[in-house]
């Protein structure tokens, strides 16, 4: 009884709550950049750390399915993004609106041409289940030296 009550009560207030935060949050996913690094790395020795807030108004970011990709991240280098699985980030069925932070281990980085060093970026972007794209955002350059140059 008391459980019942108390959710209930969480109900009430997140109702409440919802139209306020859903007028301050857009519908559509917005990230932004916290870090990214490390900023020089000598090739294949370690990951690149993306970290990023987001905000959703409706919070439907993130899929069930791990085969269902909702993070794009983009080599400048590279004609393709590589898609990332992000788990739901709301409990399912519901329209919360949500935010916080997101960290991301990239596999680590190699030289695409013969060169002792390349200088490259990433983009990336979100996608929500109802196909919302958020901005896109580029991060600070990375610099690659080839393991043969140390």
């Amino acid at each position: 009884m008391r459980t019942g009550i108390i959710a209930i009560w969480c109900t009430l207030v997140l109702m409440a709550c919802k139209k306020e935060q859903a007028d301050i949050m857009p519908m559509e996913p917005e990230i932004e950049l916290i870090s990214i690094g490390p900023s020089a790395v000598v090739e294949f020795e370690q990951p690149i750390i993306l970290r990023f807030s987001y905000k959703d108004g409706n919070g439907d970011l993130g899929r069930i399915d791990p085969d269902d990709h909702s993070l794009w991240v983009k080599d400048s280098r590279l004609a393709v993004a590589d898609g990332y699985h992000i788990i739901p980030l709301a409990p399912p069925d519901t329209e919360v609106p949500i935010q916080g932070e997101l960290e991301v281990e990239l596999d680590p980085l190699f030289l695409l041409g013969n060169g002792a060093e390349e200088i490259m970026t990433y983009s990336f972007h979100v996608v929500d289940n109802a196909g919302n794209k958020s901005n896109e955002i580029t991060t600070p350059a990375i610099v690659i030296t080839a393991q043969d140059s140390l």
